[in-house]
C-alpha cells in the first residue's frame, strides 16, 4: 500500500500522505516544506547560521538610456525582485512586489525609462509569462497566456517591439513572438521546431537574431526579417559547433558571435553580413570567450574571458583592435554586459569570494568604475571570507601520455587538521564551478570547520571542447570516476581526514552526488542531494516535453535498447543497496526538470535496505529552492545533517 501511494502520487504531482517504508517515518510539514526524517532544528546552530542567511546580491536587469539610472533585482524580503537604482550606492526602491522570484526586467528605449517588461513563473514550475509594469500608474499587465512556458524578452531600440519566445502552440517548441509595447497582443511570428529563444534587434528594428540550442555543443543562429516573417541561416548544422553570445554590430552590418568554430575554445568572432566572411579577434586568447556587447555609437566593444575558472573584461575597438583588459576590476566572475543605449557607459555584475554579487558601470573607453549597489552581508566582516585556491590533481586517464589532470576549487578551513572535507558537484553537467561567494561554504569552513572541494570534473565547461564533451552518453560514469581520484588526491593530503568525507550537489551534481556514493561506498561518511537524478531512464520519460530532445543530446536516447541498458546500469538507483553513507535529499515538488518521483525513488529504495535518509520536499519550488524561508530552512538542516553525520 505504501509503495502504490508513493507512485501515485509522483504520477498524480502529489505529496504521499503515508510513510514511504515504515509508519514509524516521522513526518512533519514546517511552512511549505514536508519533512520525512528530519529531526527538530537545531536552534543554537540556526542562530549561529543567521548572518549567513542574510547575505544579499544585486544583479543589473538593466541600464536607462543614458546610464544614470538602472532596474536592478535584489531580495529585500522572501523573494528576489526588480527595484530601481537612480544614483551610485543610492536606495534601491522596489518596483515589483509578488510571492514568487521574479526574472529581468527591462527599460523600454525611449519610454523616460517608465515601462519595462518582467517574467515571472508560480512555485518554481517554470511556465514563466511575461509581463509589462507601468511605473507612473503602478500596475501591470499580463501579455502571455498564463499557462504556457514563455521566455526571452528582448525589446527593439526604438522601444516599439517585444519578442520572445513560447510553446503556446503545442507545449513542445518554443516558436518566435511579436508583441507591440506598450500592451499588444502577442502573434506568432515564426513556427519552428525545437528550443528557439530570441536574441538582440538589429539597430534599425528590422531584423531579430534568433538562437536554435541543440545541445551545449551545437546551436544554430538565423536572422529573421521582422516584415517578410523570412529567416537567413547563419551557420549551417554541419559540423556541429557551439554558438553563444551574439550582438549586432552599431551599424546593423555584421554580427559578433562567441563560438568553437575554429577549435577547443570559443572565441570572439565578427561575421560580416554582406560578404558572409568570419574574421576571428581572440584567436591568440587560449580560454572561452563568454559575452560580448556592442557600444552602440561605434566606438567599439567590451566582452569578457574566462581565464581558468575567473572572469576578466576586455575593452576593443569594433575589429577587436586596440584590446585591453579592464584589470582594476574585483576578481572573480563578470556578467550582464549591457551598454547604455545613448552609449559611453558600460554596466555588469560582479561575484567575488567577497562580493556576494553587485552592479558596477565603465565609462567607454576609459574605463572609470563606479559601484552602483553594496549588497549586506549578514553583517559580517568580509576580510574574513576565505578564498579557495585554484587545484589541479590527476585522475584515472591520460592525455598525451600524462596523467589528465583535473581542475577544482579548494576552501581550506583554516582550523588546524585533519579537517572533514566536502567535495562539492555542480549541476549541468555543462557548468563550471567558479571563485564567486558561496555563504554556505563560507559557514562550512569558519563554523563547523570543514574544507570544501569543487571539482570541475569532464564533462564541465571552460576548458575547451574536448574536456566538455569527456562524459557525454555511455561515457557517463568517467565523470564519476574523477570524484574518486580526488578521494585519492585527499587521502594524500596531511590537513584533510579521509575518513571524513562528504558530497553536496544539485540537478546533475545530485546524480554524481548519488552515484558516488554508491561506487566508493567505504569512503564517504554523507551526501546531500537536492533535485538530482537517480534514475535516467525516468527522467528521460518525464522530464518536461519541451527539454527531452535537449537531455537525450546529453545522456543518450533511452529509446535505443543498447543505452538503454547502459543508462540503466549506471543509474544511482539501480546500485542503491551499494550505498552505505547517511544521505539527505531535497526536492521541489513542481520541478520540471527532474521531477519529484526521482526523490521518492531513491528515498524508498534507500529505507527499505535501512539506510538513514532525511527527505525535505517544498510544495511551492521547483529546480531548486528560490523563496528565502524555504532556502533557509534547507540550508539550517544541511548544516545540522553535517553536523550530526560528518564530524561525529
Amino acid at each position: 500500500m505504501r509503495r502504490a501511494c508513493a507512485v501515485a502520487a509522483w504520477v498524480a504531482g502529489l505529496v504521499c500522505s503515508l510513510p514511504l517504508l515504515a509508519a514509524d517515518v516521522p513526518t512533519r510539514q514546517v511552512g511549505q516544506m514536508v519533512l520525512e526524517g528530519v529531526p527538530e532544528q537545531d536552534a543554537a546552530l540556526r542562530d549561529r547560521l543567521r548572518p549567513y542567511l542574510n547575505v544579499r546580491r544585486a544583479s543589473l536587469a538593466s541600464l536607462a538610456d543614458d546610464g544614470k539610472s538602472m532596474l536592478v533585482t535584489t531580495r529585500f524580503g522572501d523573494t528576489a525582485q526588480v527595484h530601481l537604482v537612480t544614483a551610485p550606492l543610492g536606495m534601491r526602491r522596489q518596483l515589483t512586489f509578488f510571492d514568487e522570484p521574479v526574472g529581468g526586467g527591462r527599460f523600454v528605449p525611449g519610454s523616460k525609462q517608465r515601462r519595462f517588461p518582467f517574467g515571472k513563473d508560480v512555485g518554481g514550475n517554470e511556465n514563466t509569462q511575461i509581463y509589462t509594469m507601468d511605473l507612473d500608474a503602478g500596475t501591470w499587465t499580463m501579455l502571455t497566456d498564463g499557462k504556457s512556458r514563455n521566455g526571452g524578452g528582448s525589446v527593439s531600440r526604438d522601444g516599439r517591439r517585444l519578442a520572445f519566445s513560447s510553446n503556446l502552440r503545442n507545449g513542445r517548441d518554443m516558436d518566435i513572438y511579436l508583441a507591440d509595447l506598450p500592451d499588444g497582443r502577442p502573434r506568432l511570428a515564426w513556427e519552428v521546431e525545437g528550443a528557439f529563444g530570441p536574441g538582440e534587434f538589429s539597430p534599425d528594428g528590422s531584423r531579430l537574431l534568433v538562437n536554435k540550442y541543440i545541445s551545449e555543443k551545437q546551436t544554430q543562429w538565423f536572422v529573421f526579417d521582422v516584415a517578410s516573417g523570412q529567416a537567413e541561416e547563419i551557420n549551417p548544422l554541419t559540423p556541429p559547433v557551439y554558438y553563444g553570445s551574439a550582438a549586432w554590430a552599431a551599424d546593423g552590418r555584421a554580427i559578433y558571435f562567441t563560438s568553437d568554430r575554429e577549435g577547443e575554445f570559443r572565441n570572439l568572432f565578427k561575421y560580416d553580413l554582406a560578404g558572409k566572411q568570419w574574421k576571428n579577434l581572440t584567436a591568440d586568447i587560449a580560454w572561452d570567450v563568454e559575452d560580448v556587447a556592442v557600444e552602440p555609437t561605434g566606438r567599439g566593444i567590451a566582452f569578457t574571458v574566462n581565464d581558468d575558472g575567473s572572469v576578466h573584461l576586455y575593452f576593443a575597438d569594433a575589429d577587436g583592435g586596440q584590446r585591453r583588459v579592464i584589470d582594476a576590476l574585483p576578481h572573480g566572475v563578470i556578467g550582464g554586459l549591457e551598454f547604455a543605449r545613448d552609449g559611453g557607459v558600460l554596466g555588469i555584475t560582479i561575484n567575488s569570494p567577497q562580493i556576494p554579487g553587485d552592479v558596477f558601470t565603465l565609462t567607454f573607453p576609459d574605463a572609470v568604475i563606479t559601484r552602483w549597489t553594496e549588497s549586506e552581508i549578514g553583517g559580517l566582516d568580509p576580510s574574513n571570507f576565505i578564498e579557495p585556491e585554484l587545484i589541479r590533481y590527476p585522475t584515472f586517464d591520460q592525455l598525451d601520455g600524462r596523467p589528465r589532470m583535473i581542475p577544482a576549487l579548494y576552501w581550506k578551513a583554516r582550523q588546524a587538521g585533519p579537517r572533514p572535507v566536502v567535495i562539492y558537484a555542480h549541476g549541468g553537467p555543462e557548468g563550471q564551478t567558479q571563485p564567486t561567494f558561496a555563504a554556505t561554504f563560507q559557514f562550512m569552513l569558519a563554523e563547523l570547520g570543514v574544507s570544501v572541494i569543487a571539482p570541475n570534473i569532464r564533462g564541465s565547461t571552460g576548458y575547451g571542447r574536448t574536456f566538455h564533451q569527456l562524459d557525454n552518453g555511455i561515457l557517463r560514469e568517467d565523470s564519476v570516476k574523477d570524484v574518486g581520484a580526488l578521494l585519492d588526491w585527499i587521502a594524500k593530503q596531511p590537513e584533510l581526514d579521509a575518513s571524513r568525507v562528504g558530497i553536496y550537489g544539485g540537478s546533475y551534481g545530485g546524480y554524481v552526488v548519488l552515484a558516488s556514493l554508491a561506487n566508493y561506498p567505504e569512503r564517504f561518511k554523507a551526501g546531500v542531494n537536492v533535485v538530482g537524478i537517480a534514475n535516467f531512464i525516468t527522467f528521460l520519460e518525464r522530464t518536461a516535453e519541451y527539454r527531452r530532445d535537449l537531455r537525450r543530446e546529453e545522456y543518450g536516447d533511452e529509446r535505443d535498447p543498447e543505452v538503454r541498458a547502459v543508462l540503466e546500469r549506471i543509474s544511482p538507483l539501480s546500485n542503491a543497496e551499494r550505498i552505505q553513507a547517511a544521505l539527505f535529499v531535497a526536492h521541489g515538488q513542481n520541478d520540471p526538470r527532474v521531477p519529484v518521483g526521482e526523490a521518492h525513488q531513491i528515498v524508498e529504495r534507500l529505507r527499505e535496505l535501512g539506510r538513514p535518509v532525511w527527505f525535505a520536499n517544498a510544495l511551492d519550488e521547483g529546480h531548486g529552492f528560490r523563496k528565502k524561508e524555504n532556502s533557509d530552512r534547507f540550508t539550517a538542516l544541511m548544516m545540522q545533517f553535517w553536523q550530526e553525520h560528518l564530524l561525529k
